[in-house]
């Protein structure tokens, strides 16, 4: 399958800068699965920026009806 990097950018929420995974969705899928988190685009902006990617803060954001 071809990665659709520049189709991905125009939507990526990820804010920290030297990622060098930006746009790859695939690769920062695998990365931030095998550290038990989840990307940049499963969070709301507020939270996105504070690089807390925890299934954790995830499920407490989803019980908090933030999700």
């Amino acid at each position: 399958m071809e990665c659709r990097k520049e189709q991905n950018l125009k939507r990526c929420n990820c804010t920290y800068e030297p990622c060098p995974k930006k746009g790859m969705c695939c690769e920062c899928l695998h990365y931030h699965l095998k550290m038990r988190q989840l990307p940049a685009c499963c969070f709301p902006p507020e939270y996105e920026k504070t690089y807390d990617r925890s299934f954790e803060l995830f499920a407490k954001l989803v019980k908090q009806g933030k999700i």
